[in-house]
């Protein structure tokens, strides 16, 4: 048992000892039905704090030779499968934590400037290898992928590699190109083709960026990709389900609605609801709810470009901040960090990293929940955003207004949100306008679901605000009118029926119309209750 080599199971045994475990063994399913087959090679990417550590060292404790760990798994669901104990503790593993590796590299460079991160990784390997494979291995050996291959040829043994944050040298030094091709060149020896094809018996590797497009290099193509896109076979084991934050939330005295409002989000179509696995034991563990989501480097240096409104980024954030979603191309991400050719290419990798959530079936991406909206608003407030900051802290009485019925406050609040956050090139038109009710009733986000161009009677409403199950306001019908009159658009929710979309709503409905005149560059507001 080593490092590296056939490591223990201690890890993963204090992570199911712990109060608030959840049970992901049947992930080993998967894994288990990829061993023996054509491309025995799996990639988890996920965002930091979703339980790629978990799922590393789950595996490694599985199928480690340097363990036994029939009764560490007896009670959990990987047990009761036909082949659980087929491939239990039964091979060869090399766990690797690129990102561990890569701190210590820096240290040892401080004492020694001459050694190589990549060179370093590889020799901390094969130390371990020579000491089981001394009849294999050489003190001259430097390659990592020939040591292995030298193994299986005079052994006949095979190997189960598991990489956690694969991805490290890319995201924390992601302009050093010459790093990066000698480590492309490792994974290349390890996972392509002979003779890794002989002594590579599973791979799985974690880290947070999908792994297919680096640069023109292909030595990853060849993996089965899950990624926060895409998770395919294994999204039922990205974060929590919603059925396993109800169950946590009721043994632990938590309210599920108030974990639902901060964490819940994402969404998969095969499982539903995805929450993230940190937040949601922080907040039980600390019995709060809060932002537990912690701002990464990378994250701060992503900010320099929604600052920068790069390709009207800036304004598509506005947007989504105010509830809206956003249509976006996630196809043409190159998969690092800084090869940007558009605001889809960094709206893409918000979505990997967790600080947006993507739904695949209409291509559109949001923010996911209070948590993540929080992050955001502490973000553009270091970065100059006062306009949005002054909109976002001010809807809260735009809010109160409207449900008191309060006209005349509602059209000089939003009068004044318009002036401050609409460029004059785009001042007068439509578009403009729906983005400006948005950004005005930003926390109404904190207890509706808002949907825009909602189908309802006969024709679409611009905009419903459905109050959540948390909530107890009424609902809001909103109707926009373009140099015409606030009474027209009351008119229109009323003539065709846009109010008969929320027949199986039983509360209150307002009804909201809200005209621009250009020329003035005034609002008009009409309110009335809606009896159903």
């Amino acid at each position: 048992m080593g490092i590296y080599l056939n490591p223990g199971n201690e890890q993963f045994a204090v992570s199911v000892n712990s109060e608030l475990y959840v049970d992901k063994t049947e992930l080993i399913k998967y894994t288990n039905s990829r061993i023996g087959k054509d491309r025995p090679l799996i990639c988890s990417s996920r965002p930091r704090r979703f339980g790629k550590t978990m799922a590393v060292t789950m595996l490694a404790a599985y199928y480690s030779k340097g363990c036994h760990s029939e009764k560490l798994f007896a009670e959990f669901k990987i047990s009761q499968n036909e082949f659980f104990k087929k491939h239990l503790n039964k091979y060869n593993v090399l766990l690797l934590d690129i990102q561990w590796m890569y701190g210590n590299a820096l240290e040892e460079m401080k004492r020694n400037p001459s050694i190589k991160v990549v060179s370093y990784i590889q020799e901390q390997v094969i130390g371990e290898l020579k000491k089981e494979y001394s009849e294999c291995v050489q003190d001259t050996d430097i390659s990592l992928p020939s040591v292995l291959a030298n193994i299986n040829a005079m052994t006949k043994e095979q190997f189960i590699i598991i990489i956690d944050e694969w991805d490290c040298l890319f995201r924390e030094d992601k302009n050093n190109e010459k790093l990066q091709k000698e480590y492309i060149n490792l994974l290349r020896g390890l996972f392509k083709g002979a003779p890794s094809g002989a002594f590579l018996k599973l791979a799985y590797i974690t880290g947070i960026l999908p792994i297919k497009k680096y640069g023109t290099q292909s030595a990853l193509n060849n993996f089965r990709e899950h990624t926060m896109i895409s998770p395919r076979q294994v999204a039922e084991y990205v974060g929590f389900t919603e059925i396993e934050v109800k169950h946590l939330c009721k043994e632990h005295g938590m309210l599920f609605k108030e974990m639902q409002r901060w964490y819940d989000g994402y969404f998969f179509e095969t499982i539903g609801h995805v929450y993230s696995p940190n937040s949601v034991v922080e907040a039980i563990d600390s019995r709060e709810f809060g932002n537990y989501w912690s701002r990464t480097e990378t994250y701060e240096s992503l900010m320099m470009y929604i600052t920068m409104d790069f390709d009207g980024l800036r304004q598509l954030i506005v947007d989504m901040l105010g509830g809206l979603r956003c249509r976006v191309d996630v196809e043409s991400f190159q998969n690092d960090i800084t090869s940007f050719n558009s605001a889809d290419d960094v709206i893409t990798l918000l979505i990997h990293m967790g600080y947006l959530a993507y739904d695949n079936s209409a291509k559109e991406v949001f923010i996911p929940n209070e948590e993540v909206r929080s992050v955001f608003l502490r973000a553009i407030k270091n970065d100059g955003w006062d306009e949005v900051i002054k909109a976002v802290n001010a809807s809260e009485e735009l809010l109160k207004a409207t449900m008191s019925m309060d006209e005349r406050a509602v059209e000089q609040m939003i009068q004044e949100v318009h002036m401050q956050n609409t460029s004059s090139l785009v001042y007068n038109n439509e578009i403009s306008l729906g983005s400006v009710i948005m950004l005005a009733y930003y926390s109404a986000c904190k207890d509706y679901v808002l949907i825009r161009e909602m189908p309802a009677g006969n024709g679409f409403s611009d905009m419903v605000f459905l109050p959540k199950r948390t909530s107890s306001k009424p609902a809001l019908v909103l109707e926009l009118k373009w140099d015409k009159t606030a009474e027209g658009a009351i008119s229109q929710i009323k003539n065709k029926k846009y109010v008969s979309a929320l027949k199986e709503y039983k509360g209150n409905i307002l009804l909201v119309g809200i005209n621009y005149e250009k020329k003035s560059k005034k609002h008009q507001c009409r309110i009335e209750k809606h009896e159903m």
